[in-house]
């Protein structure tokens, strides 16, 4: 059994407790990242989690499906309008329906396949054990500009070790996106998860290393906050640089927050 389908699920049933007691009128409100609002945010994961079982089941259709995306962009469109049709305009507590019912039958869908089997996405072909990994980073990401809206503490579970592992696994990525050379070894990284537990990534380095709390380096690689307004502790010109553009998932580089610009909201 795929233990990171295990893993998506239950981050999806974490957001969809916060969701579940939220007014229609609550899911217009605008967040920080992009003024997207709930709305957008939750159509936007909805979509993509479609788009992840289409490349799984049935491959000509998730092509095809990239094409036409491919044609909205070349017209200008707002994406979030393309996608707002893609699902019938569903909002509020029609969407959070729709989205629950999916997740949980995608996630079963995942659970029992091959984590080895290769599949399309927007970028390279990767595996099925990395697409559902994927889809629970983009949960996990773009459910921080919901907590941070509503004010909500998030408390995290060692599942984000998934998300921690995509943005070491990126190291590379952030520079190559860029068509910058990779400056050299990836750092010495140890973080501790939310149990406590510390994991470590590469060679053992007083020169550069990063450190501290696994939840801020998820947030500095999935670009929900700027290195500036966490803890981390980061030594050295690589990890330095690495840290000021980390970018863990597909598509064109996008800059951090500025900093100062993401943050949990006062109630």
């Amino acid at each position: 059994m795929l233990h990171q389908a295990i893993d998506f699920r239950d981050e999806c049933d974490a957001l969809y407790d916060i969701l579940e007691p939220l007014s229609d009128e609550d899911w217009q409100r605008e967040g920080q990242f992009k003024r997207w609002t709930i709305n957008d945010i939750m159509a936007h994961l909805h979509y993509w989690n479609y788009g992840a079982v289409l490349s799984l089941t049935d491959e000509p259709a998730f092509l095809q499906l990239m094409a036409d995306l491919g044609e909205i962009r070349k017209s200008g469109e707002d994406h979030r309008r393309f996608v707002d049709r893609r699902i019938n305009h569903a909002k509020g507590k029609e969407l959070l329906g729709l989205w629950r019912e999916y997740y949980v039958e995608m996630a079963e869908a995942f659970m029992h396949e091959d984590p080895k089997k290769r599949v399309k996405w927007a970028g390279p072909d990767m595996s099925v054990r990395s697409s559902v990994t994927a889809r629970l980073m983009e949960t996990w990401s773009h459910a921080q500009a919901i907590y941070d809206m509503l004010g909500i503490e998030r408390v995290d579970a060692d599942r984000i070790k998934n998300v921690a592992v995509i943005g070491i696994n990126t190291f590379g990525w952030t520079f190559v996106n860029r068509k910058m050379d990779i400056p050299g070894p990836m750092p010495h990284v140890k973080l501790t998860a939310p149990s406590g537990e510390v994991w470590e990534w590469g060679e053992p380095s007083e020169s550069e290393r990063i450190g501290g709390l696994a939840t801020e380096f998820c947030q500095v690689v999935t670009q929900v906050r700027n290195i500036a307004d966490t803890s981390l502790s980061v030594t050295g010109p690589i990890s330095t640089e690495w840290m000021a553009l980390a970018q863990c998932f597909a598509g064109a580089p996008e800059q951090p927050p500025a900093p100062g610009t993401r943050f949990r909201v006062e109630t």
